[in-house]
């Protein structure tokens, strides 16, 4: 199996190429795959960290966004420091085990609920989500690949927890922090000089630098996400 992280720059041409043949070879040169639709439903469970508007991909087996304990994709960095998620669609849109990738412009406060739209396939039946904790240096949250229920009508609970992109240190210096605990114009610049180089389960807000714990630490889970097929 081949994870995103091993998908670089170099390969994805390569990537986007192959997708057709492998599309015929399944038969899907010919029809389009049947694809069910679900109701994604996420809520920041959280009391001081928006969310940023998430990634939402529908995927096979064949691939993950980031592993634990290996440096973390660009582009998922690009979500975990910025907010940002079109890199990490317009760069996993086009692999053959990709079915739906997409983000939005709508952030998720504390307290907040957002309900989203995805489809998927019998062969693409995994769901993975990442957003930003904007309050921070580097966290994001995310759901790794869990499977869609397949029953019309049926849904599953799902619990996100905070983990740390390993791309920047955590200064929590608002110098170097894009959420809105931060005076605007403040920077956002990137301090990578002591970043850990891998992902892991982020361990929160220590009142180290600008931001108060008692307001923008947290307890994991960060989010719950409710996953129904509707058609």
């Amino acid at each position: 199996m081949k994870d995103v992280k091993r998908w670089t720059a170099a390969t994805l041409a390569t990537a986007v190429m192959a997708t057709s043949a492998w599309a015929t070879g399944n038969g899907y040169g010919f029809y389009t795959p049947r694809a069910s639709t679900y109701e994604v439903t996420i809520t920041n469970i959280t009391k001081g960290q928006v969310f940023s508007p998430p990634v939402l991909v529908t995927h096979s087996p064949g691939i993950a966004l980031f592993a634990l304990g290996e440096p973390v994709l660009d582009e998922l960095a690009t979500v975990a420091e910025d907010g940002n998620g079109q890199p990490l669609v317009d760069l996993i849109s086009p692999l053959p085990d990709v079915f739906d990738a997409q983000t939005t412009n709508q952030p998720i406060p504390p307290g907040g609920t957002v309900v989203y739209e995805v489809a998927a396939t019998r062969h693409a039946g995994l769901l993975s989500v990442v957003s930003m904790l904007v309050n921070t240096n580097d966290a994001f949250l995310a759901i790794d690949s869990a499977r869609l229920p397949r029953a019309r009508h049926a849904s599953r609970q799902l619990n996100a927890v905070a983990y740390d992109a390993g791309s920047e240190g955590n200064n929590e210096a608002c110098a170097f922090v894009p959420g809105p605990a931060c005076p605007m114009g403040s920077g956002n610049a990137r301090s990578t000089g002591d970043a850990e180089g891998y992902v892991y389960v982020h361990n929160g807000i220590h009142d180290i630098g600008d931001l108060a714990s008692e307001t923008y630490d947290w307890r994991n889970p960060v989010a719950r996400i409710s996953v129904k097929r509707i058609h």
